[in-house]
C-alpha cells in the first residue's frame, strides 16, 4: 500500500520566475539538453529558478535501456562536435559558479564518450575559470583509458551513481554491472578526486540491502552520497514497490554519516545533482575540519 503521507511530501511547486525562463531560454539558444528535462526531474523549477541545470552531453538518446530511466534508447546516434563549446557558452552566459555535466551512455563510441567530458570541462575553464565542475558519468564499461581521460581533466567532483542494490541490477540496470560501478568509484578516489554516488529506493530492495550497498559504496572511499525516492516515469517503466517515509530517509542519512560519508543528502525528492554545490561546500568544510 502506498504511503499517502509521503506522497504529500513529493509534491513540488511549479513556480517559474525570471531565472527559470532565462535558464530555459539559454539552453534552447545553445541547442543543448538537460537531464532536468529529458529525465523528467521533479526539481526542475527550483533548480532552473536559481540558474542551475545539469547539462546532458553526447545527445539525448542512450545505448542502454535501464528500466527506471525516461531517457530514450535509440539505434541511430549523432555526435555534435560543437556541443562541449556550447555547454561552456551556456555556463558563461548564466554566470554559473558550479556546473554539473552528465551524459547518456554511448557504448557505440570507442572511448564511450569520455573525451567529450574532458573537452567540455576544458572549454568551461577557458570561458569561465572560476566555475567549479561536477561530472556525473556512466561507467564507460570500466575502460581504464576512458576513465583516465575524465580523471585527468580534474573535475572538482566525480559522480557515478550505483543507483540500486546488487540483486536488482539484472532488472533495473541489465546492461551495467554492480562491481564495475563500485570499481569506477574506487579508481576515481585513488586518483585523488572528490567522489560522489547515489541510490534510489522503493524499487523492491530490503532495508538490509540498502545498508549493505551503502557500506559497499563507502568502502570505495566515496565522499558524498545521495538517496532519493524512485518515481515511475511511465506505466512502461519499473513500478514503485514502496514509498519510503520521511523518518526512514532521516535514518539513512544518519546511518550514512555514521559510516563517515562527508555528506549525505537523503530525502524523497533528492536526486544525484540536487543542491550539488551545497554538497560540495559541505564536503570541503568537512575535509578542512579533519585536516
Amino acid at each position: 500500500m502506498k504511503d499517502t503521507q509521503t506522497r504529500i511530501h513529493l509534491k513540488t511547486k511549479s513556480i517559474a520566475n525570471s531565472n527559470y525562463y532565462r535558464t530555459k531560454e539559454t539552453i534552447r539558444e545553445q541547442r543543448l539538453h538537460t537531464v532536468c528535462e529529458e529525465a523528467g526531474c521533479p526539481n526542475k523549477f527550483e533548480c532552473f529558478g536559481v540558474k542551475t541545470a545539469t547539462f546532458l552531453i553526447l545527445g539525448n538518446s542512450c545505448t542502454r535501456n535501464c528500466s527506471f530511466c525516461l531517457i530514450d534508447k535509440a539505434d541511430d546516434f549523432q555526435l555534435d562536435s560543437q556541443e562541449p563549446y556550447r555547454v561552456a557558452e551556456a555556463v558563461n552566459k548564466l554566470g554559473l559558479k558550479y556546473a554539473v555535466i552528465t551524459s547518456v551512455s554511448r557504448d557505440d563510441l570507442p572511448d564511450k564518450g569520455a573525451s567529450f567530458f574532458a573537452e567540455t570541462m576544458n572549454w568551461i575553464r577557458k570561458m569561465n575559470p572560476p566555475c567549479l565542475i561536477e561530472v556525473l558519468t556512466p561507467d564507460f564499461g570500466g575502460d581504464e583509458k576512458a576513465l583516465m581521460k575524465v580523471f585527468e581533466a580534474e573535475p572538482d567532483v566525480f559522480n557515478h551513481n550505483v543507483e540500486t542494490v546488487k540483486r536488482l541490477y539484472p532488472d533495473i540496470r541489465g546492461q551495467a554491472d554492480y562491481e564495475c560501478s563500485l570499481d569506477v568509484l574506487h579508481r576515481a578516489k585513488q586518483y585523488g578526486l572528490v567522489v560522489k554516488s547515489g541510490l534510489m529506493v522503493g524499487m523492491g530492495e530490503t532495508q538490509q540491502e540498502i545498508i549493505d550497498t551503502m557500506h559497499d559504496i563507502r568502502a570505495t572511499g566515496c565522499d558524498i552520497l545521495t538517496i532519493g525516492q524512485y518515481l515511475q516515469p511511465t506505466k512502461d517503466h519499473h513500478e514503485v514497490k514502496r514509498y519510503y517515509r520521511i523518518p526512514e530517509f532521516s535514518f539513512l542519512k544518519q546511518l550514512g554519516l555514521s559510516m563517515n560519508f562527508k555528506v549525505v543528502q537523503s530525502m524523497p525528492l533528492v536526486r544525484s545533482s540536487y543542491r550539488a554545490y551545497d554538497s560540495f561546500l559541505k564536503a570541503e568544510s568537512s575535509e578542512q575540519k579533519t585536516a
